[in-house]
């Protein structure tokens, strides 16, 4: 019987020293893994946009990794304040220690399990509500794994910082007299001090080098669907002041595509005549000691585009991509009786540019414009085209730059539809935050409607009645569109389009939490295009709407604008195959 008892005794023992020693090395704090248990949990709740098991994995683990390190520091600080201020309660025995911790463990676990099984469920009703197929909860589970490692990687790399500091802290105690209780903190103030300065400099100048310099190289690349036109209308062509080889990638393939005059005619039932695209590329004003923008209106005068009925300035987002949807779009409704011009100001991607320098695309957009619009001013108030500006994502923020306010705005264009606009957009914020009290910020209505509106859908262009007084403004916003909702202060700052009643496409389960919705957001931003058109960032034909609510033509009809709502739909499901 005692040789009984001094076996178990034994086999305790060496469990509580293999059980400390594995403690020693994964060094797990009960109360971060508490907090990170309730951060993962809230980052499977519903965002913007439908995910798969691997964007919802890699998301849940930063969010999980967060929350374990704000669990750290409220277990620190109780350490710190609270503990040493209460009565001395007794240790409870080192095996009520251990089924503690593994109550903690089991309860995580199932927590994590059950809310991924919900999370699934929720996913599903996401998909549903944007006419696509869900996933299934097996596959889904595969979040949970993909999380755990995503988050032990971040507090690894935390933890690897954390040594870092504490090096720093014991050699700045070598060299300079610090009090020992600042050591940490000054070593921790020193190592950022250090990176962020490597960040902004070396480390930030040379990834946007990197990055401009790779994608520079796709900028040269010839498609086979982009052939060289031979019509003196397009810029390119062997009249033109814009060499073709110098357009990049995106500029040849908006002057080589688009419907012709016989084209147009066949769809609109009408004479036509060949619409003007003019372009101008980064390396289009390479040893011409011309700007971009005094090149382009070059282009406009060699084609005739100041003779046109309408003329669109387009400001283009990051690699100069024009959308063709919206370009065929006007060109069919005004019978090609129009002028539409472009140049490229970078050529990283929107996502990039908008980090690297988003003045350049408020630069381009600004000198664009100034330079065609003095050039209209100066003919016969008679013989102008009509005006028109158009941007898209990040091309938005650039042409709305143009104008200092709305009253420049209405004293200059003749009409102005911008597409799925940044958060950070200058004259989008003013006219969201003055808007008319009741309405809702993902479809706000600003003075009545008479002037400005905002739709995700071509009825709302009709709201809120039918005076809407020239020259017309339009923004296309869907509910469920990240670039249109993200900011940084979603980290901290509960925002009106979660506070509100929520858009169409957009779950009623969606909540805000501190950090961890800025996050869900962050990642819908990679998947703003990965959905069906009508919801997030694809809009598809909804901007031929846009353009028949902003500038109508004469003769316009719902008969004709299906017809060329057919044809820009196909020629866009043509692009995405080919390009």
């Amino acid at each position: 019987m005692l040789e009984t008892a001094d076996t178990v005794t034994r086999l305790r023992s060496r469990c509580v020293t293999v059980i400390r020693r594995i403690e020693r090395i994964v060094d797990l704090n009960y109360v971060g893994l508490v907090v990170a248990t309730v951060f993962f949990a809230l980052s499977v709740t519903p965002s913007l946009l439908p995910r798969d098991w691997m964007f919802q994995g890699l998301i849940s683990g930063i969010n999980a990794a967060i929350g374990y390190g704000a669990g750290c520091l409220l277990e620190w600080l109780f350490r710190l304040w609270v503990r040493p201020r209460l009565t001395r309660i007794p240790s409870p025995p080192t095996w009520s220690r251990y089924a503690m911790k593994s109550a903690v463990l089991l309860t995580a676990v199932l927590s994590a399990g059950y809310m991924l099984v919900q999370s699934a469920h929720w996913q599903r009703e996401l998909a549903a509500l944007m006419g696509m197929e869900g996933t299934t909860t097996p596959a889904y589970l595969r979040t949970g794994g993909l999380s755990l490692t995503v988050g032990v990687l971040v507090v690894a790399c935390y933890r690897t910082l954390r040594e870092l500091a504490l090096f720093l802290a014991r050699e700045l105690n070598r060299w300079v007299r610090v009090p020992r209780e600042l050591a940490p903190s000054a070593g921790f103030l020193l190592m950022v001090l250090l990176l962020v300065t490597l960040f902004n400099g070396v480390a930030g100048r040379a990834f946007f080098a990197v990055a401009n310099s790779a994608f520079s190289v796709r900028n040269d690349n010839r498609s086979e669907y982009a052939v060289q036109p031979e019509l003196p209308e397009r810029s390119g062509s062997p009249d033109s002041l814009a060499a073709w080889e110098t357009l990049g990638f995106e500029g040849r393939w908006f002057v080589s595509h688009g419907p012709g005059a016989d084209r147009i005619a066949r769809v609109t039932g009408r004479p036509a005549r060949e619409p003007v695209r003019a372009y101008v590329g980064l390396e289009s004003v390479r040893d011409t000691g011309q700007t971009q923008a005094e090149l382009a209106v070059a282009e406009l005068e060699r084609t005739g585009a100041f003779d046109r009925e309408v003329l669109v300035v387009v400001t283009t987002t990051g690699t100069g991509w024009v959308n063709s949807m919206a370009a065929n779009a006007i060109e069919y409704m005004y019978g090609g009786d129009s002028a539409i011009v472009a140049t490229q100001y970078s050529y990283l991607p929107s996502a990039l540019s908008f980090l690297a320098d988003r003045g350049k695309v408020a630069d381009e957009g600004r000198e664009l414009f100034d330079a065609v619009y003095d050039r209209i001013r100066a003919r016969p108030a008679d013989d102008r085209p009509k005006l028109l500006v158009y941007g898209e994502s990040l091309g938005s923020q650039g042409s709305e730059a143009a104008f200092d306010g709305l009253a420049d705005l209405r004293a200059k264009v003749d009409g102005a539809l911008w597409v799925g606009p940044p958060n950070s957009n200058r004259l989008w914020q003013q006219f969201v935050s003055r808007r008319d009290p009741g309405s809702p910020e993902t479809s706000p209505v600003y003075a009545d409607g008479l002037v400005i509106r905002f739709a995700a859908t071509r009825d709302e262009l009709a709201r809120p009645g039918p005076e809407w007084r020239a020259p017309r403004i339009a923004y296309l916003q869907h509910p469920s569109d990240p670039i249109v909702w993200w900011s940084p202060d979603l980290a901290l700052t509960r925002p009106d389009w979660l506070s509100e009643p929520r858009g169409s496409d957009v779950s009623p389960r969606m909540h805000w939490a501190p950090l961890v919705t800025f996050w869900q957001v962050s990642a819908d931003l990679t998947n703003a295009q990965g959905v069906r058109d009508g919801h997030g960032h694809r809009y598809g034909s909804l901007v031929l709407d846009g353009w028949a609510a902003v500038a109508q033509p004469p003769g316009w009809s719902p008969e004709l604008a299906e017809r060329i709502r057919l044809e820009i739909e196909a020629y866009e499901a043509y692009e995405r195959e080919v390009k």
